[in-house]
């Protein structure tokens, strides 16, 4: 039996329609407590942690697009079926979102972004138009150039010089990028710092596109990748956030070893993201790259 509010009564508690995605808040982040439903609703138990105080919480799950689950999570069966019924999005993720270990369902039931990420990607000169103005974005400045190969030049050539003067604020021993993808941990101090720094950004870029659902693999600057499109995002922090986040990162483990080096770069990354919003920023940025205007800023809601 049902009431005139449109729910079904006891511990299912399915909505007969889902509110729009465009009509509900961001990005809700909960860790360190038990997720459960309970007559109808999400319930989280919350032990005191530093972005929620102990509690017993009522989670309004038809009014938000994706719950975070950071660690020290536990999830019940019944919120997976509950959150699929009503399209709310569930993702595994690390400290502050250094990590993104699962996030289904894609999408927000609607493919309004995958349609147009798909047909800016098809077309060559849309593909190049935006990939301009990932550039634009990245550095500052509109590039000169009209074909990829130049535009992969001189970004390569920006990010070269970003390292450089970026080891010299940071007093850091530089002597170029080095990475080799079988041997990591072979790498200087300041490259492997990069490297996990790198990697927790593409985590958040990995969530980033999972929200809006837009297609991975579809990148405009990188390719040949099924995260190519994650790497076009996450590099638009690599001079703001990623190099300098490494170099800090190496800064401190040289003064105290105690730690090591990647749960430093970690530990400041979820700082950081949290504190400057970083993945509901990439959410408002990819909405702006397809033109997407729902009214709503994602940057306001994590």
């Amino acid at each position: 039996m049902s009431d005139n509010t449109g729910l079904l009564r006891g511990r299912l508690g399915l909505a007969s329609s889902r509110m729009p995605h465009a009509d509900r808040h961001g990005l809700l982040w909960l860790e360190r407590g038990t997720l459960s439903v309970e007559e109808g609703t999400l319930r989280f138990i919350a032990v005191e942690s530093e972005t929620l105080k102990a509690g017993d919480y009522a989670i309004p799950y038809q009014s938000v697009s994706m719950i975070l689950l950071g660690p020290g999570t536990s999830i019940t069966h019944d919120v997976f079926r509950l959150c699929a019924r009503h399209g709310t999005l569930l993702a595994a993720v690390g400290e502050g979102g250094v990590k993104c270990y699962t996030a289904p369902p894609i999408g927000q039931g609607r493919s309004e972004v995958a349609r147009i990420h798909a047909e800016r990607w098809a077309n060559a000169k849309q593909r190049m138009e935006t990939a301009r103005r990932l550039y634009e974005w990245r550095f500052g400045c509109a590039p000169s150039v009209n074909d990829l190969d130049s535009l992969r030049g001189m970004e390569g050539a920006r990010i070269k010089e970003s390292y450089r003067l970026l080891a010299m604020r940071y007093r850091i021993d530089w002597t170029g990028r080095r990475y080799d993808r079988d041997r990591p941990e072979a790498a200087d101090l300041p490259n492997q710092a990069i490297n996990h720094a790198a990697t927790f950004m593409e985590a958040a870029a990995d969530i980033a596109v999972a929200v809006t659902g837009a297609l991975p693999p579809l990148g405009f600057v990188h390719e040949d990748s099924s995260s190519a499109f994650t790497l076009d995002i996450a590099d638009l922090w690599r001079v703001s956030i990623t190099i300098p986040l490494a170099f800090a990162s190496v800064k401190e483990f040289q003064k105290d070893m105690t730690d090591g080096l990647e749960r430093i770069v970690r530990r400041l990354a979820a700082r950081r993201f949290r504190r400057e919003k970083i993945i509901p920023c990439m959410i408002d940025r990819i909405k702006e790259l397809f033109g997407i205007n729902d009214g709503r800023s994602d940057a306001q809601c994590f």
